[in-house]
């Protein structure tokens, strides 16, 4: 599974800095942009696949971790540093845990809301993943 970590470009200065998004940083047509906080410690986010949309995860606060699966791999990747953003393609399975105290996960998506995108059962993503097979 291929991991794609973006850096958020940065405009430093005494007085604090700015975290840029431009349309050139996203490798997607931002179509919706939502965030997620005051999810407590013990809670977890997620827990499903898209069967089309991309979306780019930044902790603009706090940190969390991010559970990936393929079907085949599993990979947990803690995110922290608002300038990093975690790209997460089409077909992979995410579950979002650990959150700090004052955690915010700004997520920007690919398509706008769709229930007919998501695929909410672990054992319907397998089924998923093994039929659509390239």
């Amino acid at each position: 599974m291929e991991i794609q970590l973006i850096d958020i470009p940065k405009i430093q200065n005494a007085k604090g800095n700015i975290g840029v998004i431009e349309l050139d940083v996203v490798p997607f047509d931002i179509k919706r942009v939502y965030y997620l906080y005051d999810v407590p410690s013990s809670a977890s986010r997620g827990g499903h696949a898209h069967k089309n949309l991309q979306q780019l995860l930044v902790p603009l606060s706090g940190s969390f971790d991010v559970v990936l699966k393929d079907g085949t791999e599993e990979v947990t990747i803690t995110l922290n540093k608002p300038d990093k953003g975690l790209l997460i393609n089409n077909n992979i399975w995410r579950e979002l845990e650990n959150f700090s105290s004052g955690a915010v996960c700004m997520v920007i998506a690919s398509r706008v809301y769709d229930e007919a995108d998501y695929i909410r059962e672990y054992a319907d993503f397998l089924d998923y993943v093994r039929t659509n097979k390239k």
